[in-house]
């Protein structure tokens, strides 16, 4: 509560100067704030509906990104996120970074939907890596951000082969991330309880010291 003020004045502040050349700080430090509170405090009870999830929001975005243009002649989701015709510059639900070496200038963006619906299975993952003591090295967690990295480097790949037309992120971050969870959780044989209760049947020593688990 003692922060409250602090962080309604930098939104209010962020509000009035939001035209100016680095009001995009700003945004950046209210959306990385808005993701961090999302990833804590939703929680996927298990990998079926983290992969229902991804799957659903991997098909939205091909068809807001890609089909819509056969019906509205252009990009649905491009054009709401740059606020074409809006006279803003955008809706301010995602993050972006001026292109530091492009010399016609613009924004590298990526929106929160992206790196919140991947989040939530990384967060699990990491979860079920604290609840059944893995490490680093035989856990979910490290190969979900690699896999999580890998597929934003893919996209960022299309967007210059495409010539900077924007790219649907998640169609190539959902196959990164449940094809290498699915296929490692298989061969370690851990699929059915991550696939089901999210859990392991019989909790680690150093959670049941812990009352608030």
């Amino acid at each position: 509560m003692a922060v409250c003020p602090f962080c309604i004045a930098f939104s209010v502040i962020w509000a009035v100067f939001r035209r100016i050349s680095f009001a995009w700080i700003g945004q950046d430090i209210l959306g990385i704030a808005l993701i961090i509170t999302v990833l804590q405090i939703v929680r996927l009870p298990n990998l079926k509906v983290g992969t229902i999830l991804l799957s659903c929001a991997f098909l939205y975005d091909i068809f807001w990104v890609f089909v819509s243009k056969l019906w509205f002649k252009e990009s649905v989701m491009i054009v709401v996120a740059r606020g074409d015709k809006s006279g803003e510059d955008g809706i301010p639900m995602l993050l972006k970074i001026p292109r530091m070496f492009d010399p016609w200038g613009g924004y590298s963006v990526i929106g929160f939907g992206d790196i919140i619906l991947p989040g939530l299975v990384v967060a699990f993952s990491h979860r079920y890596d604290w609840l059944t003591n893995k490490s680093f090295k035989t856990g979910y967690f490290v190969w979900a951000m690699t896999a999580y990295g890998l597929g934003l480097l893919v996209t960022y790949v299309a967007l210059n082969l495409m010539d900077g037309h924007g790219q649907p992120a998640l169609l190539y971050i959902v196959p990164f991330i449940l094809g290498t969870l699915l296929t490692l959780a298989k061969k370690r044989r851990d699929l059915r309880l991550l696939w089901t209760i999210g859990e392991p049947e019989r909790l680690c020593p150093h959670v049941q010291l812990r009352p608030s688990q």
